[in-house]
Formats: structure tokens, C-alpha cells, sequence
């Protein structure tokens, strides 16, 4: 069996929502110092919509995958069900990564909750 599925390599090769939001309504980042990964999501909030999702990801192909599949499943979704995405959704949309690759989907997870989370204090 292939170590990554066709998916995790489908997003890793041509990942989509690449880039920088200059005017982010919300931005998360996060790291994990152990495997060298950071993830940096951007987000765009219109009427509690997310409009448009970026992402800059520094690090492995799972990572870069995550990211990738992540943006797309919160696109287009209120704050409420982008705030439910869990990273075992993440990795069950990309037909599962590898054990030691979990981590990965986790900081998808957080660099979005992040990104939500600066969102709701910007609006304070």
C-alpha cells in the first residue's frame, strides 16, 4: 500500500488557496517545533460567511495537504460549522495520512480555530 493516498497527493502537488489575505479578517498560525512545520491561515468574514480562506505552509507534503483540503472544506461555511471542523475530518476528506502524519491535520485544525478565534476579538 502507498503511504499517502491519491488525495494527500492530489493537494500536496496542486494544493489550492495558496497565499496571503493583506486584509485578513482573522489570521491563525501555529507550529509544531518537533517536525519544523508552521502553518499560517488567512481569513475572509463576510456576514458571519467565510468568503475567502488563504493559507502559507511551511513544511512536510501531509502538511502542506492539510492545509490545502482544510481551506477547502471551511470555504463558503458560516464561522459556526467552520468552528466544528475536527482534524480527523481533515484526514478522513484526504483518505487518511499516515500515523506519524496525524499531527499534521491537527494543526489545521488549530491554525483555523486561531485564525476564528483573532476573528471574534477583532470584532470586540
Amino acid at each position: 500500500m502507498a503511504l499517502y493516498s491519491e488525495k494527500v497527493m492530489d493537494h500536496f502537488l496542486h494544493p489550492r488557496n495558496v497565499g496571503v489575505i493583506e486584509d485578513a479578517d482573522g489570521v491563525g498560525e501555529v507550529g509544531n517545533a518537533k517536525c519544523g512545520d508552521i502553518m499560517k491561515i488567512y481569513l475572509k468574514i463576510d456576514n458571519e460567511i467565510i468568503t475567502d480562506v488563504k493559507f502559507e505552509t511551511f513544511g512536510c507534503g501531509s502538511a502542506i495537504a492539510s492545509s490545502s483540503m482544510a481551506t477547502e472544506m471551511i470555504k463558503g461555511k458560516p464561522v459556526t460549522e467552520a468552528l466544528e471542523l475536527t482534524n480527523k475530518a481533515v484526514a478522513e476528506a484526504l483518505d487518511g495520512l499516515p500515523a506519524h502524519k496525524m499531527h499534521c491535520s491537527v494543526l489545521a485544525e488549530e491554525a483555523i480555530k486561531n485564525a476564528l478565534e483573532d476573528y471574534q476579538n477583532k470584532k470586540k
